[in-house]
């Protein structure tokens, strides 16, 4: 009886090791993962980036936001002008293709919020390890000439948000600010902003709120374009 248990536990560990051993294999690549690359290009730009975005509980205490886009700029090369150093550093060693932008503010017209989707040439492993330490700083902000946006400039971000896909080949972020043009000195992070008892000026207005809202909406849409095209490959 014990060597009857003993070769099976044996056995089992031996199993076990194989198992593992596939486990920690190279991974199956996320679906939509390739056909995500060329989205900026392949996808109307309504798409991407929605007339406007609907925001139930995006706000401060879970209060309803909804957002309408009043500019788009034109697909842009990898640079200062449309990513923060920390960004465009980060995807120096993996590759960056283009950069899309809009603009939206919100619908008291108080707050202004740009959102970026930047293409990158990663693979799966290497967009898992830029991690969330990727958008250490301040993303450049999208003026709109003739829009609410039009003073939104460098000295008007007062909160910001950045997010590595781990299963796409896109980095999200976003900046928001006050649409008066007035200045802000300290800006804050979005989930620093968004954290309980904060006092500052972005996490007052709602800022951190604005951008982390303005962010995840274009990344669900994003991921559904993505899923889409890879279901229209499949066919």
């Amino acid at each position: 009886m014990c060597l009857v248990l003993g070769v099976g536990l044996i056995g089992g560990a031996i199993a076990g090791a194989v198992l593992a051993a596939t486990d920690t294999g190279r991974p199956e690549e996320p679906t939509g993962f390739e056909e995500a690359r060329t989205l900026w290009h392949s996808v109307p730009v309504d798409t991407l980036f929605p007339r406007t975005l609907a925001g139930p509980g995006a706000g401060p205490g879970t209060a309803a936001r909804a957002w309408t886009r009043v500019v788009v700029a034109p697909d842009a090369p990898c640079s200062t002008t449309t990513l923060s150093r920390s960004v465009l550093t980060s995807l120096r060693s993996v590759g960056c293709d283009r950069v899309v932008r809009a603009t939206y503010t919100d619908a008291t017209s108080s707050s202004v919020i740009t959102v970026g989707l930047v293409f990158t040439q990663a693979d799966p492993a290497a967009m898992r390890a830029l991690g969330s330490g990727i958008g250490a700083d301040l993303p450049p902000a999208l003026a709109g000439p003739g829009t609410v946006a039009a003073r939104f400039g460098d000295g008007q971000r007062a909160s910001w948000w950045t997010r590595a896909l781990p299963d796409l080949p896109v980095v999200v972020y976003s900046v928001s600010g006050f649409a008066d043009g007035r200045r802000v000195d300290t800006p804050q992070p979005a989930d620093q902003a968004m954290a309980a008892g904060q006092t500052t000026a972005p996490a007052q207005a709602g800022l951190g709120h604005e951008a982390k809202g303005v962010a995840d909406r274009v990344e669900r849409g994003l991921r559904k374009a993505a899923t889409a095209a890879a279901k229209e490959n499949d066919r």
